[in-house]
């Protein structure tokens, strides 16, 4: 009489019907790196035992004429029938002509595509703004740098140089939201709460959003969570403050008043500072950065790091070049700080205000100053091409751009009589030679 396939089956080596527990029973035999049993239906079922005692389900295939194997999974996650189950499922992937490692590698990429997609849905732009600043600081100055900075600004924290806490940026209200969240109507209503107190912030605020936005749409993995074409609707767009043209800026009869509250202060670097502004029309950054080695006593410059050209040299007047030789040679820096971590003048806002205040002027920026040089230049009836070129304007004219190369000569003949009326509207007479000034041609005797 025949032995049935069952009894068959626990005569042969390493196969036998599973049970749980035969498989609970089932171990790793001493010297060898792991155990495999075969269960007897289906055949290519197995049970894969290690050395260190964990237990796991298999299936083994012939395929294309070579053999396969492939993990099904831990006894703790497929019951017995759940595994045979899985085992002729696969069997029927094989005889169709598929390796069942591939349809596992498939699966295991589907489920990273959909943890990724996951992950980039839950992106915040607090999550992603610190990785757009450091992608394109590079390329930024470093006043827009603080901009970024101050755009999503944590409130409640310590400041530098005041004992007040940090306000809260314009965007630090959307640092929690997700960019796929980010839809007209609550940028809408976004810009509409937080510029009912500081519009001008706000709107500046959203130009950087927008551009971040911009670089989002550009990276492949962000693409799509925030489209700009979408979000930045036309109502979106009205809904921005108009910003306001400063006016602020100093008359003629306002120089005297100016210049003495500022040559009062204790710091004579300060005062320099200031009336480096005042005199060149300078952005505050480019004066700030001025170096000694930019400085040029013998032949009258003044190299400036300029934002739209990149540097430019301008004229070095007489009265200016007596206030920045008198100043201490500390470290590199013209306008040099003993306290300052950066060896340089960071912080003159508050002591211009001051001085400002107790001149009684109206509110004056350092912008102000800028705005000041170029208005009073025109008291001189200066070619406005000539201011623009000191104070590093773009050309606005054909003319300008393509048919004017001013040399520097020509820029100091304006520049000093432009110095010169300055200093007769406020009182002050031109600086007495310097004996070493004098001999390099600075300031005539």
């Amino acid at each position: 009489m025949e032995d049935s396939p069952l009894a068959q089956a626990k005569r042969t080596p390493n196969r036998t019907h599973f049970t749980p527990e035969r498989i609970r029973k089932a171990k790793c035999p001493q010297g060898r790196q792991q155990l495999l049993v075969w269960d007897d239906d289906p055949r290519s079922l197995g049970l894969r035992v290690t050395v260190s005692g964990a237990k796991s389900y298999v299936f083994e295939f012939r395929l294309h004429g070579r053999n396969g194997r492939t993990t099904i999974g831990s006894i703790e996650a497929w019951d017995i029938a759940a595994a045979r189950a899985e085992a002729r499922r696969l069997q029927v992937l094989v005889d169709s002509g598929t390796d069942p490692r591939d349809e596992k590698a498939a699966q295991a990429r589907q489920k990273e595509r959909e943890r990724n997609e996951q992950q980039r849905q839950a992106a915040t732009l607090g999550e992603l703004w610190p990785e757009y600043v450091e992608a394109n600081s590079k390329h930024w100055s470093e006043n827009h740098q603080k901009d970024h900075q101050k755009a999503i600004q944590t409130p409640g924290l310590p400041r530098q140089r005041s004992k007040l806490k940090t306000k809260a940026g314009p965007l630090y209200a959307l640092a929690d939201v997700r960019l796929v969240d980010l839809t007209p109507d609550r940028l809408e209503r976004w810009l509409l709460e937080e510029s009912k107190s500081r519009p001008t912030a706000v709107g500046r605020a959203f130009r950087l959003l927008r551009a971040f936005l911009h670089w989002c749409e550009d990276q492949p993995r962000y693409q799509g969570l925030a489209a700009p074409s979408d979000v930045l609707t036309k109502k979106v767009r009205k809904a921005v403050a108009s910003p306001k043209a400063k006016t602020d800026c100093l008359q003629k009869e306002m120089l005297a008043d100016w210049f003495k509250a500022v040559g009062q202060h204790e710091n004579p670097v300060v005062t320099a500072y200031l009336e480096a502004l005042l005199l060149t029309g300078a952005r505050r950054e480019e004066m700030a950065r001025l170096k000694w080695a930019d400085v040029d006593f013998r032949w009258r410059s003044l190299t400036l790091g300029d934002k739209v050209e990149g540097e430019r040299v301008i004229p070095l007047t007489p009265y200016l070049a007596s206030k920045l030789y008198a100043l201490a040679r500390r470290n590199e820096w013209v306008f040099s700080s003993a306290t300052s971590e950066s060896g340089r003048l960071t912080d003159v806002y508050r002591a211009h205000q001051r001085a400002v205040a107790m001149a009684g002027l109206p509110h004056t920026t350092f912008h102000g100053l800028r705005r000041s040089f170029g208005t009073l230049a025109e008291w001189m009836e200066c070619p406005v091409g000539i201011v623009a070129q000191i104070q590093g304007h773009k050309p606005s004219a054909l003319a300008e751009k393509h048919y004017r190369q001013r040399p520097l000569d020509l820029l100091r003949k304006w520049h000093t009589s432009i110095e010169s009326w300055i200093l007769e509207q406020a009182g002050l007479e031109q600086p007495a030679p310097n004996a070493k000034l004098k001999k390099l041609g600075v300031v005539n005797g």
